[in-house]
């Protein structure tokens, strides 16, 4: 990933972060029938291996699990706040015009060799981890236990586990480090205005400050 000084981020904590707060990530594999990309969401064991482990399921059907189990390295991307950024926020278009819009974006990529779960039992516990972390906030969560036993068991038969041992990782902060303090201050201002996830940007970019700071 192309990651000039600015933008870098490699503190495990702050990568293990976001991707606990955006588990749903693009699962990029290559094989014999070229590049395959699917939606999944992930968990994260952060204590299992150096930098930590994935976990998820696909359905069986899934042309992808052909290439998982080839044992290929396979890329994960978890997209964290991204939004336009306009040059009208920018101190600097008042004062010399010489702006262009961009994007700011969150992301962290994470490479690793596919080990395939096909034990019902490692199936269950993954799933219903996968449960209770999505549930968990809610006033009335709900439990795989709550289903039949007979359709949650016809339901594991139909997919297929996944763990990727985490052998590289690498952050991007992408939100306006490389701007003199007033035109960040402009953007954190502007996004405000805007939508849910453009006030998320709008408190990172705050949190971010200039090039080399926190």
């Amino acid at each position: 990933m192309y990651r000039p000084p600015a933008f870098r981020e490699d503190r495990l904590d702050v990568m293990h972060e976001l991707i606990r707060k955006h588990p749903l990530a693009m699962l990029v594999t290559g094989g014999e029938h070229g590049l395959m990309a699917n939606l999944i969401p992930f968990e994260l064991d952060a204590d299992a291996g150096p930098n930590g482990t994935l976990r998820a399921h696909l359905a069986k059907a899934n042309e992808q699990v052909a290439a998982l189990q080839a044992g290929a390295e396979a890329l994960v991307i978890f997209q964290g706040p991204n939004t336009y950024i306009t040059p009208s926020w920018y101190a600097a278009k008042r004062e010399h015009g010489k702006v262009v819009p961009t994007w700011n974006y969150v992301v962290v990529q994470v490479w690793g060799t596919p080990q395939i779960q096909d034990d019902p039992e490692w199936l269950r516990r993954q799933i219903g981890s996968l449960t209770r972390t999505q549930e968990g906030g809610r006033a009335q969560p709900w439990a795989v236990e709550d289903a039949p036993e007979p359709f949650i068991a016809g339901q594991v038969k139909g997919i297929i586990g996944v763990e990727i041992p985490i052998t590289r990782i690498e952050g991007k902060w992408k939100v306006s480090q490389n701007r003199a303090e007033a035109d960040r201050t402009g953007v954190a201002e502007g996004l405000q205005g805007e939508g849910p996830e453009a006030q998320a940007m709008a408190r990172i970019v705050h949190e971010r400050g200039k090039a080399g700071g926190a």
